[in-house]
C-alpha cells in the first residue's frame, strides 16, 4: 500500500498545489503570468473570481484534512473536475491557443489519479481480511468490533 499512498499524495499535492496558486493569483494585484484580465478575458464577472477562490480554498482542505469525511473529499474531486473542464471548455470557447485548452485537462488527469489512489486505499482500509492491521505488536489479535460470541449466547 505505501506506492498507492505515495501516489496518491503525490498527484493530490500537485492538484492541491496548482488550486492553491491559481487561488491566490486570481485575487494578486499584478497575476503571475497569463492570469491578468483572464477572468474579462474568458467573460466571467469580477464576483466569480471570489466564489471560484472560496470554492478551491474548501476543496483544498477537504483534500488535504485527515478528518474530513469521504464523502466531502468526493465532492471535492468532483466539484474540481467540473472546475478544470470547464477551464478547458472556456479557453477553446474564446479562441486561445492550444496549450491554455490543454493545461487544465492536464491536471485533470492528476486529479483522476489522486481519486483512483484515495479509493484504492480506502477499499484496503476497509478490507476485512487484513491480517497485518488486526493483528497487535505482541502477535496477538486484537479485539474486533463485533460483540463477541460468549456475551451473545449469554443474553
Amino acid at each position: 500500500m505505501k506506492r498507492a499512498e505515495a501516489i496518491y499524495w503525490s498527484a493530490t499535492a500537485i492538484v492541491c498545489a496548482v488550486m492553491v496558486f491559481s487561488a491566490i493569483n486570481f485575487n494578486l494585484k499584478n497575476p503571475v503570468g497569463p492570469m491578468k484580465g483572464a477572468f474579462a478575458h474568458l467573460g466571467f464577472p469580477d464576483y466569480f473570481r471570489i466564489e471560484l477562490t472560496v470554492a478551491k480554498a474548501l476543496g483544498v482542505f477537504a483534500l488535504l484534512m485527515p478528518a474530513v469525511p469521504s464523502k466531502a473529499r468526493e465532492f471535492a474531486y468532483a466539484g474540481f473536475a467540473i472546475t478544470l473542464i470547464s477551464a478547458s471548455i472556456a479557453h477553446f470557447s474564446i479562441g486561445d491557443p492550444l496549450l491554455f485548452v490543454i493545461d487544465p485537462l492536464l491536471f485533470l488527469g492528476a486529479l483522476i489519479v489522486s481519486y483512483v489512489s484515495f479509493n484504492k486505499i480506502r477499499r484496503h482500509e476497509s478490507d476485512p481480511h487484513r491480517f497485518a492491521e488486526r493483528v497487535g505488536a505482541r502477535g496477538q489479535e486484537l479485539p474486533s468490533r463485533e460483540p463477541a460470541a460468549s456475551a451473545v449466547t449469554a443474553q
